[in-house]
């Protein structure tokens, strides 16, 4: 009988041959976005929120405008420290929200009649992220009309005399 040359394999050897480079995670871009309520209230949600890096419970922001502009396009909230001038957020269900109907009003936001949405761009200003809420009115949807079974009692130039 012939002598038997046997390969045996190491436990190296029964893993991948390639070991492929893991590449890093492209952050992924989320677009920081909110409302403004039909009461008044600018609206971030939950998600926005996690995105923002900050805790809102704890942070008080002086809010303001373009100076010289009638009509508001863009708020600006500043983060503040003991400020008297500053607002605060309230926690709510699934979202933060901030109340300033009137401040709101007098900027020329219609918010009682019109929805509002904005985008959050953070920005740089006197060492301190602050965060400009860019403004775009949202168009009313406008419900369709009803096209099934008419209901109740015809009309009486409808009815038919027997």
């Amino acid at each position: 009988m012939k002598a038997l040359t046997i390969n045996f394999f190491s436990p190296a050897e029964n893993s991948p041959a390639i070991a492929k480079p893991s590449k890093a995670a492209k952050p992924v871009k989320v677009a920081l976005t909110g409302y403004i309520s039909s009461t008044g209230k600018l609206t971030l949600p939950a998600k926005t929120v996690a995105n923002l890096g900050i805790n809102l419970d704890e942070t008080l922001f002086k809010v303001g405008m373009d100076q010289g502009k009638r009509k508001a396009k863009s708020l600006y909230l500043v983060p503040s420290e003991g400020d008297e001038q500053a607002f605060g957020f309230e926690k709510a269900a699934k979202s933060y929200t901030l109340a300033l109907p009137f401040i709101l009003t007098r900027s020329g936001i219609d918010f009682s009649k019109n929805k509002y949405a904005f985008t959050i761009r953070l920005f740089e200003y006197e060492g301190k992220t602050a965060f400009a809420l860019q403004l775009a009115a949202e168009a009313a949807e406008a419900s369709a009309l009803y096209t099934g079974k008419p209901r109740g009692r015809k009309p009486k130039s409808e009815q038919v005399a027997d």
